[in-house]
């Protein structure tokens, strides 16, 4: 079977086209992703949808194939954190010290992801010694060529396609919770409508730094997702008075410097600590908002005692 009748469906006209159903776009993804699919179709398909817009159907479909094509491949975690931002407008990961939070809190988390075009000092993957043990980080190129290769034809394209946000949606450890930062805030209903339809439970989604899973602590944030499967849409409030960017260019960040206690920075702390909170609520740790928000302080707080606790 080709690609030809999926491009079809989508491309075939004013009056004549249509979005695919989530079988059909399932169907497509499963084709490309065991490589039976023409470049030139996939190429086609991917950029129809890019210019209409992608729907809920499609994205649930493409991420349904996705999880069958790798499923069993990463150990079962209680939190899913997705990390595929393009680091052109981040400075430093800061919610790899929130992850590092949640953890010390008890909860194991997968974290996944490609990050292009990033600075030294926005590497993911160069801070990830400071995420702590119980987050495990894998990589995308080494998780699934396949997908890495559609990632890159942005390359190609020079414009994202909706396989970015498939990726963010993909969960392939199957956790029950899952938290995903997005650039454009349109699609945080789009994937929580999606998660829906795959049988995600509990998701908050927010428009975090840079596209990542990082709150701005000076804002108040508009939370969507899921929660027990209901849709929400929940306002978390700002947990300091700053109007500054969540990222300055001229402002860098010492993360090792601010999780040993050697450096004052309480914007930064912030962000780490709000950040965590809203994962901490994702996984249920606390009942509200202001009591997740206390915990992840008190974490802060305590956090090279936990550290020699669980040596």
């Amino acid at each position: 079977m080709s690609l030809a009748p999926f491009v079809q469906i989508v491309a075939r006209g004013k009056g004549r086209a249509r979005s695919m159903t989530l079988d059909e776009a399932q169907q497509a993804m499963t084709l490309i992703l065991q490589g039976q699919a023409a470049p030139e179709a996939v190429g086609g398909l991917l950029m129809v949808m890019r210019l209409r817009g992608e729907t809920a159907e499609e994205i649930a479909g493409f991420t349904a194939a996705l999880r069958a094509y790798v499923k069993g491949k990463l150990v079962h975690a209680d939190l899913d954190w997705p990390s595929y931002a393009a680091g052109r407008s981040r400075g430093a990961p800061l919610f790899l010290l929130a992850a590092r939070l949640v953890g010390q809190a008890g909860y194991t988390i997968s974290m996944h992801g490609w990050n292009s075009h990033q600075s030294v000092t926005a590497s993911v993957r160069d801070a990830l010694t400071l995420a702590g043990p119980h987050v495990r980080y894998t990589p995308l190129e080494a998780l699934s060529p396949a997908a890495f290769s559609l990632l890159k034809l942005r390359d190609t394209f020079g414009l994202r396609s909706c396989f970015n946000t498939v990726l963010r949606m993909w969960n392939p450890s199957g956790a029950p919770a899952t938290v995903q930062g997005v650039f454009h805030p349109s699609y945080r209903s789009l994937q929580a409508q999606a998660a829906e339809m795959l049988g995600q439970r509990d998701l908050s989604i927010i428009k975090g730094g840079g596209g990542e899973f990082e709150r701005h602590p000076g804002k108040a944030i508009q939370v969507f997702g899921l929660r027990d499967g209901a849709h929400i849409e929940e306002n978390a409030p700002s947990i300091v008075d700053a109007t500054r960017r969540l990222h300055e260019v001229d402002h860098k960040v010492d993360l090792r410097g601010l999780w040993r206690g050697t450096v004052n920075d309480p914007f930064a702390v912030a962000t780490i600590t709000g950040t965590a909170a809203l994962a901490l609520w994702t996984l249920k740790a606390a009942p509200d908002f202001a009591a997740a928000q206390d915990m992840a302080d008190d974490l802060w707080a305590t956090r090279h005692q936990q550290e020699s606790l669980s040596a």
